[in-house]
């Protein structure tokens, strides 16, 4: 019974996506035309307001627990695992105060309606996997970007999203470069539930009744201990609230 309502849901749930992501693309442009970064980022805010509570549609019940109080006039690099693209309208909206950047792959920042253009005029990183020394370069500049701001940097070491809930392995090599290139970060780990879910059926229909559960871990000060210890204690912390 609970599939056969997925389905209506399910197109429901597209068919506004689909005009949420249309709308927003020219309006996007404008303001950053007329409004620079900043108009650009309010027109962001309330485009992840609005997909993120696409998810309600599905009957998505969302939980942000945050217990700790994110430093002031640093830059923050966000660490998480990756289960679907529907983590990312959350922390756009979730974390809109901190101004989140992510680190995408470049083909995300070509030909997607409001997605690109956010990507591309956003200020996040669009790395190609296929060229390390690209994608080393990007990483590094894009360090110095939210040192320079005290913005926020959201990477997910798996690389590619894991399709059952169970964490992949974590690659150090772009979280290095960037508490490297932003020597005063405090690195945030957030763990990710449920996500995965979504897409229990291939994508169509959406699974509905989801419990998507952000759980963020006390901020750590990036160079109060050697990478590999941080690196380990990262891991180690967000892997600690994953239920399989």
């Amino acid at each position: 019974m609970k599939k056969i309502l997925a389905y209506p849901l399910s197109v429901i749930y597209y068919f506004v996506f689909g005009i949420v992501l249309v709308v927003f693309h020219p309006i996007q442009w404008v303001a950053f035309k007329l409004g620079g970064y900043k108009g650009h980022k309010i027109t962001v805010d309330w485009l992840n307001f609005f997909v993120t509570g696409c998810l309600y549609i599905l009957g998505t019940k969302i939980s942000f627990n945050n217990p700790y109080k994110f430093p002031k006039n640093v830059p923050l690099i966000i660490v998480s695992n990756h289960q679907s693209m529907n983590d990312i309208p959350p922390y756009f909206w979730f974390l809109r105060k901190v101004h989140p950047k992510f680190v995408s792959k470049k083909e995300l920042g070509k030909g997607i309606p409001s997605v690109s253009i956010n990507l591309r005029q956003g200020g996040s990183c669009l790395i190609d996997r296929k060229d390390p020394k690209q994608a080393l370069k990007a990483i590094i500049n894009f360090g110095k970007y939210i040192e320079k701001n005290n913005y926020s940097a959201i990477i997910f070491p798996e690389g590619t999203r894991s399709r059952n809930g169970e964490p992949k392995r974590f690659s150090e090599n772009g979280l290095k470069m960037l508490v490297r290139s932003a020597p005063s970060a405090y690195v945030v780990p957030i763990t990710i539930n449920n996500s995965w879910k979504f897409l229990k059926y291939g994508g169509f229909p959406m699974e509905i009744g989801v419990h998507l559960k952000f759980d963020v871990h006390e901020p750590v000060k990036a160079d109060s201990m050697k990478f590999e210890q941080l690196f380990e204690k990262v891991v180690t912390e967000i892997k600690s609230k994953v239920v399989v």
